[in-house]
């Protein structure tokens, strides 16, 4: 199938399926071959019980355009990070399709809001908490982190339904100052030693791997990253507190 044709199809996804529609359309048209009016029918009824790979790759997609260009400025450091992370789980010809659409998403101003809703209906806490993560990785791909993507980001993170204290956490992981080890862990440098531990314990909970194992190996592989700036930031706290 030609690509103007995907094109259209996701047009017709967009119509029906709202601004992931779209995406998600241009994609099953590649991938299936079905007809549009096979697909206009079958997406309406589509479901989404547990986020799957493919869809989480399609919402990150639009969501790494978005970053990408809130700094006005397109940089290979950050092409390659969307490439390299593609090629970690797809096929060459997959990571080359998946491309293609990505030029197309950059080159398109989504209505953000409605893109992030759609996502928050599809996508359970802990995929958004690694939406976020993976976000900030992206941002960070040329060794610094602009203002304009951290407000972004923050935005991004808001429209997901992340509450400030979530988003603060994965932040500290990747802007680091005299706090961070206490933001990642979400408590104050005035907690007590079993107050510590406590949020130790939760924010183990929150981000173990194995609560987006539904998203694929290698996004699992991704999230052990959050998983261990935690126990770094706990570890850190101990030996300064000395406990």
């Amino acid at each position: 199938m030609s690509v103007g044709k995907k094109i259209l199809w996701g047009g017709l996804g967009w119509v029906l399926g709202g601004p992931i529609g779209a995406i998600v359309g241009y994609s099953l048209a590649g991938i299936t071959g079905q007809s549009m009016n096979s697909y206009g029918s079958s997406y309406q009824r589509r479901q989404y019980p547990q986020t799957q790979p493919g869809d989480f790759i399609v919402c990150l997609l639009v969501l790494f355009g978005a970053v990408m260009k809130a700094d006005n400025k397109m940089l290979k450091s950050e092409l390659n990070f969307v490439k390299n992370f593609l090629s970690k789980q797809f096929s060459q010809n997959e990571v080359r399709n998946f491309m293609i659409l990505f030029k197309d998403i950059i080159k398109q101003d989504y209505p953000l809001r409605d893109v992030c809703k759609q996502i928050v209906r599809s996508m359970d806490h802990p995929s958004r908490l690694e939406l976020v993560h993976i976000l900030f990785g992206l941002s960070n791909s040329d060794g610094q982190i602009d203002t304009s993507e951290i407000n972004l980001l923050g935005t991004i993170s808001g429209y997901l339904n992340i509450n400030k204290h979530d988003f603060n956490s994965i932040k500290a992981m990747f802007v680091h100052d005299t706090l961070s080890d206490y933001n990642i862990l979400e408590i104050d440098p005035n907690s007590t030693d079993d107050e510590v531990k406590k949020a130790y314990r939760k924010m183990a909970i929150k981000y173990h791997p194995d609560k987006v194992s539904h998203l694929g190996d290698e996004l699992k592989n991704i999230a052990e990253e959050k998983f261990k700036s935690v126990n770094d930031a706990y570890q850190s706290i101990k030996k300064e507190r000395k406990i």
